[in-house]
């Protein structure tokens, strides 16, 4: 079970370095839902400077969908069901609580690739 933990951990800390989502959008999702249109829009509040950001928010949904896959997000409830908005499920939180700057830092090009390869082709 440690070694599944482990996984987990080592997997969701990759996707962190990997994204160009800085430690203020990790805050912001945590105190209050954030919806993709919104965060796009706001590219330099939310982006790691230096960084290319999203072609559309489109492509931030589809961020947000991975996070959500591999446990860091989850979407927001209301009285009607789950909504557009997303938020920092517990394992994001524990894991930004013990390195809070994992988000601005850089992943190496094997690290990246291996993420890219794991994101698009994941093992079913």
């Amino acid at each position: 079970m440690e070694l599944i933990k482990q996984r987990i951990d080592q997997r969701a800390a990759q996707a962190l370095r990997c994204l160009v989502l800085n430690p203020r959008f990790y805050a912001d999702v945590q105190k209050k839902g954030l919806k993709a249109d919104c965060v796009f829009k706001q590219v330099e509040k939310y982006c790691i400077s230096g960084e290319s950001w999203f072609k559309n928010s489109n492509e931030v949904e589809a961020a947000f969908c991975w996070l959500i896959k591999i446990g860091v997000l989850r979407r927001e409830v209301d009285g009607q069901g789950l909504t557009s908005k997303i938020r920092l499920t517990p394992l994001g939180r524990q894991i930004l609580e013990k390195q809070p700057d994992l988000p601005t830092q850089k992943a190496d090009f094997w690290e990246r690739v291996h993420h890219w390869i794991y994101r698009n082709w994941p093992l079913r």
